[in-house]
Order: C-alpha cells, then sequence, then structure tokens
C-alpha cells in the first residue's frame, strides 16, 4: 500500500499526517515545533512511532519562503533541504511548499460547513481567491483559475507596511518602531502581535493589566490568554487587532481583487468567532473611500477547518510528480 506523508510546519506547531493513495489519514499527531532543534528530528520520532513505513511521497508546507529545495524557516531557527530528507528517511520525492500555498490547495477540499461567512458578496466561481491567516505569522496567497482548478501564488504580504489609520494606530506604530524599526502587518496581525497590542497599551497607559491577567499570559499561550479574558485590556487589545486585520485584508484584496472569495484561516480568527462577526472587521475592511462598494461585492468567509494546510499538504502529496 501507498503510504504519503504530509507535514504543516508552523512557528508553534508541526502537524504531521499518514495518509493513504485515496486520502485516507491512517495517522496523525502534532508537535511543539520550539521544543525540536531541527524538522529532521520531530520526523524520525513520528516515522518510528508509525513503524519505519514505507513512504511513497511526502509534501512539507512549511511557514517560510521556499527557494528551489531549500527553506529558512521565518520564526525557527531551522533550514531545511527536502533532498538531504529525502536521503535521510529514504522517500523517493519530498515537496516543500509555503504554508500558505497548502492553505491555498487546501481551500478546494473544504465543505460548506467549514466556512462562516462573514460577507456573502456576490461570488464568481472561477475568479481569483484570497487566502490569508493569522496565527504565529500572517500568511497570505493569492489563488488564480488556470481552467481545471486554482493555482496558488505564495507570498510574503504580511510583511507589508504597517499603514495605521487613525491616532491610537499611529500611536502603536511609533510604538513598535522604537522596538524594530521597520514595522510589517505582521507584527500586530499575529499572535505575537496581539501581545505586542497588550504590551504598547499597558506602556503607554491606556490602560493596566490585572495580576490575574498578567499570571495568565505568564504561565500560558499569551496571546490565547488575551482572546479569553474580558478584563478591559484584553478586549482593547483584540478590538485593535480585530481592526488592523480587517484593514490590512482590504488592502490585500484591493490589490488582488478576490471576486472568488477571501479565506481567513490562521488559528486567531477561528478561536475569536463572536468578536469576528460582531461588524468591526468588516469595517475596518470596507473601510477604503470611493472603494467601499467594491469591497462590499467580495465573498469574505472563515475557515473553521481545524486543518486546512495540511489539507493542502496532503493534496500535495499525492498529485503526480
Amino acid at each position: 500500500m501507498s503510504l504519503f506523508l504530509s507535514a504543516d510546519i508552523g512557528g508553534t506547531k508541526t502537524l504531521l499526517q499518514l495518509s493513504d493513495a485515496t486520502g485516507v489519514s491512517l495517522r496523525q499527531q502534532s508537535f511543539p515545533s520550539a521544543r525540536y532543534a531541527t524538522l529532521t528530528a520531530i520526523l524520525g520520532e513520528f516515522l518510528a512511532e508509525a513503524g519505519q513505513p514505507a513512504i511513497a511521497a511526502a509534501c512539507l508546507a512549511v511557514a517560510g519562503p521556499v527557494s528551489g529545495r531549500r527553506v529558512k524557516f521565518t520564526n525557527l531557527p531551522w533550514e531545511v533541504d527536502a533532498d538531504q530528507l529525502a536521503a535521510h528517511f529514504g522517500i523517493s520525492r519530498v515537496v516543500l511548499i509555503n504554508d500558505f500555498e497548502a492553505v491555498g490547495l487546501g481551500i478546494a477540499a473544504l465543505r460548506p460547513a467549514d466556512l462562516l461567512t462573514l460577507q456573502s458578496g456576490q461570488p464568481q466561481p472561477h475568479g481569483v481567491r484570497l487566502a490569508v491567516g493569522a496565527g504565529t505569522g500572517l500568511g497570505v496567497a493569492c489563488l488564480t483559475w488556470q481552467g481545471s482548478g486554482h493555482a496558488v501564488h505564495p507570498s510574503e504580504g504580511g510583511h507589508l507596511d504597517l499603514a495605521p489609520q487613525n491616532e491610537l494606530q499611529i500611536e502603536l506604530l511609533r510604538y513598535l518602531q522604537a522596538r524594530h524599526g521597520h514595522v510589517s502587518y505582521e507584527r500586530v496581525v499575529s499572535g505575537p502581535g496581539l501581545v505586542a497590542i497588550h504590551d504598547f497599551l499597558r506602556d503607554s497607559g491606556h490602560a493596566t493589566p490585572s495580576a490575574v491577567l498578567v499570571h495568565a499570559m505568564q504561565t500560558s499561550d499569551p496571546a490565547a490568554a488575551l482572546t479569553q479574558s474580558d478584563e478591559p485590556i484584553a478586549r482593547q487589545a483584540v478590538d485593535l487587532f480585530i481592526a488592523l486585520y480587517g484593514a490590512a485584508v482590504g488592502n490585500y484584496a484591493l490589490l488582488a481583487l478576490p471576486r472568488g472569495g477571501i479565506y481567513l484561516a490562521g488559528g486567531i480568527a477561528a478561536k475569536i468567532l463572536p468578536r469576528m462577526q460582531q461588524g468591526d472587521f468588516l469595517a475596518a475592511f470596507l473601510a477604503k473611500g470611493r472603494y467601499t462598494e467594491l469591497l462590499r461585492s467580495l465573498p469574505v468567509h472563515i475557515v473553521t477547518h481545524p486543518n486546512i494546510g495540511l489539507l493542502g499538504a496532503e493534496l500535495a502529496a499525492r498529485a503526480p510528480g
């Protein structure tokens, strides 16, 4: 039986899956990425626990710009060489793709139940699609129709310059410039970005966290602690995050004109669905002056499937070489 290995590798977790030729998942496991010195160590542990099966082909979706057969991760101190991995594990074909290329590929495998629609718009089935997702970083990919399906064009759009829209956001920009120099959207529209927004609100005197929130952020995922808190500083941070997210997606939409739909993936949007549905995201998304009505015609969906990147990587692993 031919087995295929697929991986969705991010700065926070590495999700691995073994599947058969029909796409049925036989084994799936998540690993905390930062606890491992190399990707080879994670793959070795996963395959050893699976009984060292023979792998026909593998696709690794990685959080970083892919250059040929190599990649250097953006949020991990890893470098990966596909040929070295193929030789080490005896896999005849190892494909590297950007993690948001995998998200783009996975859109084709989604069901209606995997989507929550924020704006129905006027969808065109063969129109350009846009995938954007805030998680450990901010991923952006564009999809264009090629006659039999959508081709995915990954990008590093998350690193475009932050464009503040009001006095508070200008103040945030200056605060982050003092920390980083260059400030991209990823500095604010991501898990670490949400924490940075909290730090800005705290340090600039806009709000003060309680000892309970400080402890929660120190002892667990700080971004998750903020999304789960009802404290004023946490709510302000999430509100500002959502407004910046909506504005960023609106900018990307003006560039791509995705009449086939905008798909919000990443880990954060699905975890704050009620807040995303309250209207602040769409208000910031639509706030483009003369082009508001154009943006109102574009479908906007939140992807609720937890493993869309793995779906795309699995499809790429089984694709003809």
